[in-house]
């Protein structure tokens, strides 16, 4: 029994040393491994501090060469402001110049239209004063061919004819022509009546009091059609003052909420008629002066014409409203307040808005997302996934 009990305990006991050998082997493996690693990391750091003491060597002297930089952009930033203040006021220069020269150009066209007026009218008096020529030139030929025809003589006989000597006063031609006009009159009477007269007369009659109606009736509507214009125009006004006060409340308040602060407004320029005058946009930006849209950066101008494209939707929401990537040029930032606005938008009105974006931060915010995927070579499938629903899902698994 106790060599029994003997030979147990060198079996447990040599078990125990085999695993404790084995265990060992393991460690020294593990060990060799691990001096192994640090051994690289040992060498990579090595290249690690190599490599920041060269940046920190680039450091140092990037730093001794910019020590003079914030002076020099100061300097350059003052430069700029004095440019830009000096633009500014060669532009209210020009637009002065403009102005000054567009008025001489109307004085030259009123005065160029007086002088063609003119031209026209000395035009019309030459012709006139030609056909009076021709006309006369025709009444002496005529009279020439009546003196031939009828007394069967000629101009320069008449005076003898007449029994006028030279150089005695000649008859008063007055009296002449009205002894000539009864001697017609009376040799009219001799002639045939015309019975038609009164009929003629009658139908001349009518037709002038029909043409008399009717330039009454076109007077009447002409009058009626200015009012009606002069009354459209006022009416146009006041809508359009309506409709801009409206557009202008809501770009306010939407560039506010799109820029986190600062201010924006729209001004009727150019002209004190609403109808014909231009439209300008001032905004200013957090931290930024009041500025046209054309001295901002790029996102903030997209940021700003979003600003005025949903105030003018807002003063006439539409059922659908279809966004094609207008998110496409803002950066993260900024396509989150473009997610907070349409948020906005939603809760104002009833407008279901569909979204075309390949932004990640976009779609996280849409309720709903569409896709097209193609399962199969060739065709083409419609993917829809409700992320609310997909939510719930995900909380539920």
């Amino acid at each position: 029994m106790a060599e029994r009990a003997q030979a147990g305990e060198a079996r447990a006991a040599l078990a125990s040393l085999r695993h404790e050998r084995a265990a060992r082997a393991a460690r020294l493996s593990a060990i060799a491994r691990e001096t192994a690693s640090w051994a690289q990391r040992r060498d990579r750091a090595q290249d690690r501090i190599g490599e920041l003491e060269e940046r920190l060597a680039t450091a140092q002297e990037e730093h001794v060469r910019l020590s003079d930089a914030p002076d020099a952009f100061i300097g350059q930033r003052r430069a700029l402001m004095n440019a830009l203040e000096e633009a500014e006021s060669a532009r209210r220069d020009a637009s002065d110049a403009r102005a000054s020269a567009e008025t001489r150009l109307a004085e030259a066209d009123r005065a160029a239209r007086a002088a063609l007026e003119a031209m026209s009218a000395a035009r019309e008096d030459m012709a006139r004063s030609e056909a009076q020529l021709e006309a006369a030139r025709q009444r002496v030929a005529d009279v020439e061919h009546a003196i031939a025809h009828d007394l069967e003589s000629t101009p320069q006989a008449l005076a003898e004819l007449a029994e006028v000597k030279d150089g005695a006063d000649l008859p008063d031609i007055a009296d002449i022509e009205r002894r000539l006009e009864n001697l017609r009159a009376d040799r009219e009477r001799l002639g045939a009546v015309n019975l038609r007269a009164e009929d003629e007369l009658a139908e001349v009659e009518a037709q002038r009091e029909k043409m008399s109606t009717e330039r009454d009736d076109l007077s009447e509507a002409i009058k009626k059609l200015r009012a009606a214009i002069a009354s459209l125009n006022k009416e146009g006004r006041e809508r359009m003052i309506a409709a801009f006060d409206k557009v202008n409340e809501h770009f306010k308040e939407l560039f506010t909420l799109l820029f986190d602060g600062g201010a924006a407004e729209l001004q009727l320029v150019e002209s004190d008629d609403p109808l014909e005058a231009g439209l300008d946009i001032l905004a200013r930006p957090p931290g930024k002066k009041p500025t046209t849209m054309t001295l901002l950066s790029g996102g903030e101008q997209a940021l700003t014409a979003m600003s005025l494209i949903f105030a003018v939707f807002l003063t006439n929401p539409a059922p659908i409203c279809v966004l094609d990537e207008v998110d496409a040029p803002l950066d993260d930032n900024n396509v989150e307040r473009f997610c907070d606005l349409l948020e906005e938008m939603r809760k104002k009105t009833d407008t279901r808005f569909v979204t075309i974006t390949h932004n990640p931060i976009t779609m996280a915010r849409m309720d709903r997302l569409f896709g097209v995927t193609q399962a199969e070579r060739g065709i083409s499938q419609l993917v829809s996934v409700d992320l609310e629903q997909a939510e719930k899902f995900a909380l539920a698994s």
